[in-house]
């Protein structure tokens, strides 16, 4: 693999796979471009080498071949506004309008493809479609992250039909991966994780990969009271996955083995119904009353929480701490993001990821606070579980 960075772009198409998934409303209007913005450097410094851009994504789950709804010609207006150059569009990801129009590209121009996922090939990992692809660029990028864990056609298969000295990672990939193989395998200690959400079922891999590398693991959100159950307590109505009580007491019991230490809230903001206007009060996360439910952690959970945090070297924190979206429900994530933050400014080196961490450091304004927030999503937790991601080992084999 080449480094991005190095390379020179002049007088070459590069193909570039980004991540344009974004929100739309019912008019749309994007309603969240976070990773359009990412991918802008990317972009910029290949038009800035004199070379020229022919981007492919997909957008959405279209089931049934080419709609409307996931046209990729709605964000073209607005791409054109971020990357400061007309961007042209074709209505075909192959076939011969999209060939025409790279063919034409002069450099410093601009091509965006139709949705890639217009073809069940692209999911399928088709190569006969992967190389049609291929045959509009002299170079490929890969800048989509966030689909490295599937082995697409436009990000995995792909990357065989060029030289290993024309595929590259671009910025927001490195970024991507350099920040995860920091905190995974060259971080200092004390290193903390912070894993929240709803259900242990969906972080059980993390935890155990993680029990490998942290010192300290922090587990919030629902998923605590499986926990919380599991070792006798009385959760009341809390989330709990009935099925996984004998691998939560089994996770603990490895942690003690590892001196990993597992840190469950010491107490909860409980509510009488799953409602932004429910009654609430405050009890210990093992004595929950019967008819009530954990919703947040407590006052002294955020306490207990935030002092772990604070004398951490490194931090990952991958999920909320509470149903954040409700104002009542909210302040134990944000003492958790205050916590980042601060170690962040004494010199820790923090990682957020996940959308609904990532969505909670956008909302409380801490994007800036922390070192590195990824766009990654499915992608980051599967690196965390130890997986090899298809769209990584395509580019470095």
């Amino acid at each position: 693999m080449s480094q991005f960075n190095q390379h020179s772009f002049a007088g070459q198409k590069a193909l570039i796979r980004v991540d344009f998934n974004v929100p739309l409303n019912a008019s749309f209007e994007i309603t969240d471009d976070t990773r359009m913005r990412a991918a802008v450097p990317t972009i910029k410094k290949i038009l800035q080498d004199g070379g020229s851009v022919i981007l492919m994504s997909h957008l959405g789950r279209p089931k049934d071949g080419p709609t409307d709804k996931y046209s990729l010609k709605h964000i073209v207006a607005h791409l054109s506004q971020l990357l400061e150059v007309p961007v042209q569009f074709a209505n075909d990801c192959i076939g011969e309008e999209a060939v025409q129009k790279a063919a034409s590209l002069q450099p410093q121009q601009v091509l965006l493809l139709e949705n890639l996922r217009f073809y069940k090939e692209e999911e399928k990992g088709d190569k006969e479609f992967a190389q049609q692809l291929a045959k509009l660029g002299d170079v490929y990028v890969n800048d989509a992250f966030g689909t490295a864990h599937r082995a697409h056609a436009s990000t995995a298969v792909i990357a065989a039909f060029f030289p290993k000295e024309k595929r590259f990672f671009g910025l927001v990939m490195e970024g991507e991966v350099n920040s995860a193989e920091k905190v995974l395998h060259k971080g200092e200690r004390p290193f903390t994780a912070i894993i929240g959400g709803a259900k242990v079922s969906d972080k059980i891999l993390i935890i155990e990969n993680l029990l490998e590398r942290a010192t300290d693991i922090i587990i919030g959100g629902g998923m605590a009271y499986t926990f919380k159950k599991a070792t006798g307590g009385e959760i009341g109505n809390s989330l709990c996955e009935e099925d996984r009580l004998e691998m939560a007491a089994a996770l603990l019991e490895t942690a003690k083995q590892k001196n990993v230490n597992i840190h469950l809230p010491a107490d909860s903001i409980a509510a009488d119904k799953f409602d932004a206007n429910a009654a609430t009060q405050t009890a210990p996360s093992d004595k929950i009353p019967a008819g009530w439910m954990g919703l947040d952690i407590g006052p002294e959970a955020r306490k207990q929480f935030a002092e772990v945090i604070l004398a951490s070297k490194t931090i990952l924190w991958n999920g909320p701490m509470g149903v954040f979206e409700m104002e009542k429900f909210q302040a134990g994530t944000k003492a958790i993001a205050d916590a980042v933050a601060e170690a962040t400014g004494k010199g820790a080196f923090s990682l957020v990821g996940g959308g609904d961490s990532v969505a909670a450091v956008n909302q409380f304004g801490y994007t800036n606070k922390v070192s590195y927030v990824s766009t990654g999503g499915g992608a980051m937790l599967e690196y965390f579980e130890g997986k090899t991601l298809p769209g990584i080992a395509a580019i470095n084999s």
